[in-house]
């Protein structure tokens, strides 16, 4: 399964949930503003910095503040659309 870490005041993660809706894709969504273990966790993957959306996939890989495009490339190297 996905993990999507995540802020509802976060753009980049609005969309990114917009296109993982759009192709029915699952993930479990994790809200860094309401869990401070996550927001730590998204530190840990991003060498210090919080930026996100950070999508972690079932393969290890993460992507950081992706593009539609990336995060599109990324499923379907994965099969997953």
């Amino acid at each position: 399964m996905i993990t999507v870490y995540s802020a509802e005041w976060c753009g980049d993660c609005r969309r990114s949930k917009r296109l993982l809706a759009k192709l029915n894709v699952e993930y479990k969504l994790i809200d860094v503003e309401s869990d401070l273990t996550a927001a730590d966790k998204v530190r840990e993957i991003n060498g210090g910095m919080q930026s996100i959306p950070v999508i972690v996939f079932d393969d290890g890989t993460h992507l950081t503040e992706p593009s539609d495009d990336a995060l599109t490339a990324k499923l379907e190297s994965l099969n997953l659309i």
